[in-house]
């Protein structure tokens, strides 16, 4: 076999095992303020809050969030603003140097089906990332500051919507503030933050063209403007105008599409037709290299160019064709990957739907649970909806939960890869005993 071939197969084992590793212990640690406080007295339910906030995916235990102090609701949002570029991201950004261990690190903690660099150091892709990331989250606390919101509830709300978690400071969410400002503020930022940052970097150094023609990006806002189109004129029956569905309509569209989980209004009792538009939004999910979770929007692309092409294929054998994105070739090892992850998406998902039927909750609890979960969305639907909570659940639930908000984010691999060798069975060598 090749050298190469096996130090490239052990570099990424390595950058994996790392990620998988990191964040579990990093979850552990960073849930002992909320045990050490006792303002949470169950460390599983400490675990489960943590690992929701470093995965930015906002599910809670917490049936009274006020009730928190000032000072673990400021931890609480804070694990969404360090976890969501990632706690190893950062630390790359510091490094020294970078050599491939680190590319691999980078590929595990960035979300979407590829990783690139924007420039040729990778140290300094990783400083401009944290960069961007740090310039809109000030610009957004200044934002919702003019509009006469409190310094700490700015802060703190801001951090839900940059690492799109979620996490509110309120019982009702943003909903608690009824301000449309604020609203109109936290809807444009959930969506800029659900955008891929290289296409911030293309516009900082002038290349608009990069931006224009980015293929994810457009399909990414055209399915925003349709959800709100369809769910504003299904909900409008039950608002006084059409402004107010519309304003409802596009801040829930955008929470869920990228994955922030925030509510303005209780989308529990809104039409069947709009929660469908709703459930499939978050499998959707935001834009690859973007701070959402989700499937991503690039992979929906690319499967749907995959049954395109194979049904061309069937129907003129003879064609030469390839799967395109933003005019750039998708190798065919990117579209198997895209395809397993799906699969693995998909089994798992089932796997953990069935332990956590277990509880025996209703179907629309059970499986919106799961999907908010792995999906690091935050509310679902039913008992678990924006107006409810994660607190009914037994701990093997919400072990099991945690474990599928970790993979979510980890987008499945890191997590597995990692736990392989604890499931396998240790293999014992026979001894040779002498005649």
């Amino acid at each position: 076999m090749n050298i190469h071939a096996k130090q490239h197969s052990y570099f990424a084992k390595d950058g994996l095992i790392a990620v998988g590793l990191s964040w579990l212990l990093v979850s552990m640690i960073g849930a002992l303020p909320f045990y050490f406080s006792q303002e949470i007295p169950n460390y599983i339910d400490c675990f489960f809050e943590t690992v929701s906030g470093f995965t930015t995916t906002g599910s809670s235990i917490l049936n009274d969030v006020e009730s928190l102090s000032y000072g673990l609701l400021f931890w609480r949002s804070f694990t969404h603003w360090i976890g969501d570029m990632g706690v190893l991201v950062f630390i790359l950004a510091l490094l020294p140097k970078s050599n491939e261990r680190t590319m691999h690190v980078m590929r595990a903690e960035v979300p979407g089906p590829t990783i690139g660099k924007l420039v040729p150091r990778l140290k300094k892709s990783a400083m401009i990332l944290y960069s961007l990331y740090m310039a809109l989250s000030i610009i957004e606390v200044v934002f919702l500051l003019f509009g006469g919101m409190p310094l700490f509830d700015a802060l703190v709300n801001t951090f839900g919507t940059a690492g799109t978690g979620g996490f509110a400071i309120k019982n009702l969410s943003i909903g608690f503030y009824d301000n449309a400002y604020f609203e109109a503020v936290i809807t444009v930022f959930m969506l800029l933050f659900g955008i891929n940052f290289n296409l911030y970097y293309f516009l900082l150094i002038k290349d608009f063209k990069q931006v224009y023609k980015d293929e994810e990006m457009r399909v990414y806002l055209g399915i925003v403007f349709i959800s709100i189109l369809c769910i504003m004129i299904n909900i409008y029956p039950m608002y006084t105008s059409i402004g107010e569905s519309l304003r409802y309509g596009s801040f829930q569209v955008a929470s869920i599409i990228t994955t922030t989980g925030y509510s303005s209004a209780d989308f529990n009792l809104w039409p069947t037709f709009s929660k469908a538009i709703l459930l499939s939004l978050m499998v959707i999910g935001a834009s690859a290299g973007s701070t959402g979770g989700g499937v991503k929007v690039s992979r929906i692309l690319i499967v749907f160019k995959k049954i395109k092409l194979d049904i061309q294929r069937l129907l003129h054998p003879q064609q030469v064709s390839a799967i395109t994105l933003n005019h750039r070739l998708v190798e065919e090892e990117t579209v198997n990957q895209i395809m397993s992850f799906f699969c693995c998406y998909i089994m798992i998902f089932c796997v953990c739907v069935l332990i956590v039927a277990m509880d025996n909750f209703d179907v629309e609890t059970t499986i919106t649970s799961v999907l908010a979960c792995l999906s690091n969305i935050g509310p679902g639907l039913g008992l678990c909806g924006p107006m409810g909570n994660f607190s009914m659940f037994s701990d093997i639930s919400k072990l099991v939960l945690s474990a599928a908000m970790l993979i979510g984010r980890l987008e499945i691999y890191p997590i597995i890869i990692f736990l392989t060798p604890l499931l396998q069975k240790p293999k014992f060598r026979k001894k040779q005993v002498a005649d």
